[in-house]
């Protein structure tokens, strides 16, 4: 961790700290809940979890440092070191590495000159290889600062950080007209709205085919006041509405048994 990072904040910018963690805090019955939110409150000033950060989430929530640390390294958000302005996720998952994410990630990783978690010289872009990017129907998928890039190429992509690197408003397939930094998007983490959060298009085609079938074929969902069937709810599999299916076709446990028990004989 470099030394910097343990220097004491400037006096405006830690009460202004102060002042956004006492929002922050208000939302949980319990402090020590909005450690998360903090923990990107501290990323939106630092542009990573530092050592300060960490004393100031142990100071206001009444933690150690130590547990504070064990959340901070935990999750991939944290980043214990500096990281770029904007952080570009190519996803090398099963589905997205057969469409060419592998590719993708390879002639990136080249074209930056940098691999797995490391940041180019200006500062600007730190690469991650990453697992799922939660858009599967728009493989291969990259992520810039956590905004959607769908159906990328090598060449879409190394487009992509080129212009995030020379300063140009980009804007992601879906969601807002232009990625925010990585200090932007983590104040937004932190529970401070931006107002873009309705900007753009949510879901595209390919996500909401599913449901232009079930409108095609006048499937509904249970209702919720739906008592038909025995006291587990389940009912017999010929009452079942079109397009539904019971969630198992093996007996309960009765109220004396534990799972994995050998059902009683009979039964």
């Amino acid at each position: 961790m470099p030394a910097e990072s343990k220097e004491p904040y400037a006096e405006d910018v830690l009460a202004q700290l102060h002042a956004d963690a006492e929002q922050v805090v208000a939302r949980y019955p319990q402090k020590r809940s909005a450690l998360l939110p903090l923990l990107h409150l501290v990323q939106s000033v630092d542009g990573y979890v530092t050592g300060r950060g960490i004393d100031f989430c142990a100071e206001v929530l009444d933690l150690t440092t130590a547990e504070v640390s064990g959340v901070a390294t935990f999750y991939t958000q944290y980043k214990r070191h500096p990281n770029g302005e904007y952080t570009v996720g190519v996803c090398t998952n099963t589905l997205c590495a057969i469409m060419g994410g592998d590719q993708i990630w390879d002639e990136v990783s080249e074209h930056l000159g940098i691999g797995h978690d490391e940041t180019t010289a200006d500062g600007k872009i730190t690469l991650e290889r990453v697992e799922c990017n939660a858009a599967c129907d728009y493989a291969p998928v990259v992520m810039a600062n956590w905004e959607f890039f769908d159906n990328q190429t090598p060449e879409s992509t190394k487009q992509l950080v080129d212009d995030l690197r020379s300063g140009k408003d980009v804007a992601p397939t879906r969601g807002p007209a232009r990625v925010c930094s990585f200090k932007q998007v983590s104040r937004v983490l932190a529970g401070f709205h931006d107002g873009l959060a309705d900007e753009g298009v949510g879901a595209g085609p390919a996500s909401l085919e599913g449901l232009r079938v079930a409108k095609d074929r006048n499937w509904t969902a249970p209702s919720g006041d739906d008592t038909s069937g025995d006291a587990q709810g389940a009912g017999h599999p010929d009452d079942l509405s079109p397009g539904r299916s019971s969630s198992t076709d093996t007996p309960s446990n009765d109220a004396d048994e534990q799972a994995g028990d050998k059902p009683a004989e009979g039964k």
